[in-house]
């Protein structure tokens, strides 16, 4: 079954371990290209994420490393793994090819500049969150304490991103700033987010958040990672994912569930999906479930039917 991820951290652990760890295969990465074939991964979303206490004046240097990395070492696979420059891309990448995109987990790299932006989506960032948990000159994140919303350089991204039918990521903004974008954006997408009604983290989206995404029939990708997934355990288990995609689906978003793992971004991981290749796994317990055509959507049907036109 082909398998769509929409968030994952490979970038950052390769530009963490530049001579060390190799895409091909290094056990190091939760996502390299030997795992995903393993696991049927035939799109796949590679953020560009940066420390927070990146300073200022490397950030931008910064991110043209990961999107350099992208370049050099995903995609030089022997023409297996297809770069998506725009949405319409999907459509000619043929069936045995595996398809690859960027994405953006905050704008901080591009300062005050929005031609930086354009830039970056000229080399493929397909979907862009404004901030991750922090505050910055777009928007505050989940962890600010201020909860402000989006500023006018942030509601000019969002502007930007509709022109250019990229998707406005919501997954770490704060409450205020998720309004905002649901207000302003043509594209909002939660890109690895769980049911707060599941798991009360201050991460996780609540009914009236998942209810708003649904209303614009929005995509909301489930994170693999435990903390997100349930309150107080030791050990997680896929059973406790799949209560998050029931939940979402009592609320009416069948056809809006996808996957978003995380995977390079979180430290632990939910028993049985360890990595990328383990996506089998979690295919025969949904089929526990739910019906081959549901679990279809949730992997792949749903998000390819929700892209920007």
């Amino acid at each position: 079954m082909n398998i769509v991820d929409m968030h994952c951290d490979a970038l950052y652990k390769l530009q963490a371990g530049v001579g060390k760890v190799t895409f091909q295969d290094s056990e190091e990465l939760d996502v390299n290209f030997e795992k995903m074939i393993a696991g049927g991964v035939k799109m796949q979303a590679f953020a560009i994420f940066l420390d927070p206490t990146t300073p200022v004046e490397q950030k931008w240097k910064k991110a043209i490393e990961q999107v350099n990395i992208y370049k050099q070492h995903i995609l030089h696979r022997n023409g297996v793994i297809k770069p998506l420059r725009q949405w319409s891309d999907v459509a000619l990448v043929p069936e045995e090819k595996i398809a690859a995109f960027l994405t953006l987990e905050s704008v901080e790299p591009i300062g005050t500049d929005l031609r930086k932006l354009d830039q970056m989506l000229d080399y493929g960032v397909l979907s862009v969150g404004l901030t991750w948990n922090n505050a910055n000159l777009a928007a505050d994140g989940i962890e600010e304490s201020r909860g402000a919303g989006l500023t006018d350089f942030g509601k000019a991204i969002v502007a930007k991103l509709n022109d250019r039918k990229v998707f406005t990521d919501v997954s770490h903004l704060s409450e205020k700033a998720f309004w905002d974008v649901m207000e302003l954006a043509d594209y909002p997408i939660a890109s690895h987010s769980n049911a707060k009604a599941i798991c009360p983290h201050h991460r996780n989206l609540s009914d009236e958040q998942i209810k708003a995404l649904l209303e614009k029939d929005a995509m909301i990708h489930l994170v693999f990672y435990p903390l997100f997934t349930k309150e107080t355990a030791d050990t997680v288990y896929i059973e406790d994912l799949i209560a998050h995609i029931k939940h979402i689906c009592d609320l009416g978003g069948v056809k809006n569930i996808g996957f978003g793992s995380d995977f390079d971004g979180i430290p632990y991981h939910i028993e049985g999906l360890e990595d990328c290749s383990k996506y089998p796994t979690l295919i025969t317990e949904l089929r526990k479930h739910f019906t081959e055509q549901e679990i279809k959507g949730f992997c792949y049907d749903n998000f390819v039917n929700h892209l920007p036109k």
